[in-house]
């Protein structure tokens, strides 16, 4: 098997999945939101339910590409794994940042250690990324697909056969099933805020997080392998419509579900990302279509920068306010909301317009960059 060259058609996917990302997180306001930018309300899948699996899938693609290159470079294997658990210790860091910003430090702000949420979308990506360079360096091809088998076997298992503790059978509903359960014994205080008892990035629903991202790991793998480029395409649509299948099957007995991360989850997410990467893959690297790239490959390039900045801007606006002239409180988010878009839009358009400004005033800012060569790796 051999290091290819880097993918463009990868970095171009990834830019799609966090200007998605930034898309679905930044409405103008929560009340009107057209429903495929809303996560479903327990079991199923929306458009906006692909973005998280998306990006583990291409953590994996991305861990099969570069680790096999400084593998192949020479390098010793304890740098290697120094540098994986360097990379998984600042994503994690930077999740807790988002979390606890400004740390009570700015604009009035309340913050508590004992009650900063610890799990997050950094925070699974630094886990998943660890196990999956991990595994990727240290086994076989055959473990990891019998790895990968196993989680998803077990994952399911334990969420549906095992008796919840104080409830007494086991269950998938939101606040009663065995991932919640284990959040609030281990986490309690420190979970998501709109729950307060389960998170959607919680403990045990990682395991079969780790499923999305070695799936990207084997999809990697064909990609560098020798085969021709039709082939790999091929393969890449092939077995992507199987675990589309194989997931919309499993879901009859283990339902689809972002939040509890289910094993038809895993498998349909990661066939209908094998299906994208195919499509891209097949047009901008292998035909060179390539005149629409430029924005998606600009995110791309510093796709945990534009993620990370832009949450921390999203929250500072919220965070500015001041008293309005009839005595109620307004924050710079509402102000600019209602002043700009709200006053001359329905409010289901105002609050998307708001949604892609936002993103295109990020795509200038990571167009600097880009410009400027600089590409700030985590």
């Amino acid at each position: 098997m051999k290091t290819s060259e880097r993918l463009l058609s990868l970095d171009v996917f990834r830019g799609i999945t966090i200007m998605g990302m930034i898309l679905v997180n930044n409405p103008g306001t929560w009340s009107a939101v057209y429903p495929p930018l809303l996560h479903a309300k327990w079991h199923g899948c929306t458009p906006t339910d692909l973005i998280f699996p998306f990006f583990l899938f291409i953590v994996g693609v991305a861990v099969s590409y570069s680790l096999s290159k400084r593998k192949a470079a020479g390098g010793s294997m304890k740098s290697l794994y120094l540098n994986i658990f360097r990379r998984s210790i600042i994503l994690f860091a930077l999740g807790i940042i988002l979390a606890g910003f400004p740390f009570g430090l700015l604009f009035g702000h309340e913050f508590s250690w004992s009650t900063i949420r610890i799990p997050g979308v950094l925070q699974r990506i630094a886990i998943v990324y660890l196990v999956s360079a991990i595994l990727f360096l240290s086994t076989s091809t055959k473990f990891q697909y019998w790895f990968t088998a196993i989680i998803l076997v077990l994952y399911c298992a334990l969420m549906s056969l095992i008796p919840v503790p104080g409830i007494g059978y086991a269950n998938y509903e939101p606040t009663t099933n065995l991932a919640a359960w284990l959040d609030y014994l281990l986490l309690k205080d420190h979970l998501w805020s709109a729950s307060k008892v389960w998170d959607p990035e919680g403990i045990l629903s990682t395991l079969p997080a780790i499923g999305s991202a070695m799936i990207g790991i084997f999809a990697g793998n064909l990609l560098r392998s020798d085969k021709d480029q039709t082939t790999k395409t091929v393969w890449l649509y092939t077995w992507g419509v199987i675990l589309m299948a194989a997931g919309w099957i499993w879901d009859g007995w283990f339902p689809i579900n972002k939040n509890i991360w289910t094993s038809s989850y895993v498998l349909y997410t990661g066939g209908l990302a094998l299906v994208f990467l195919a499509f891209c893959y097949w047009f901008i690297d292998v035909k060179k279509v390539t005149w629409w790239i430029k924005p998606f490959h600009v995110y791309g390039m510093n796709a945990i920068t534009v993620f990370f900045l832009s949450g921390i801007v999203g929250r500072i606006m919220y965070m500015i306010k001041w008293t309005s002239a009839d005595g109620n409180p307004i924050t710079l988010k509402n102000y600019l909301f209602e002043t700009f878009f709200l006053s001359w839009l329905e409010p289901i358009n105002a609050s998307l317009a708001w949604a892609i400004v936002y993103i295109l005033i990020w795509l200038g800012l990571m167009w600097i960059l880009y410009a400027k060569k600089i590409f700030i790796k985590v």
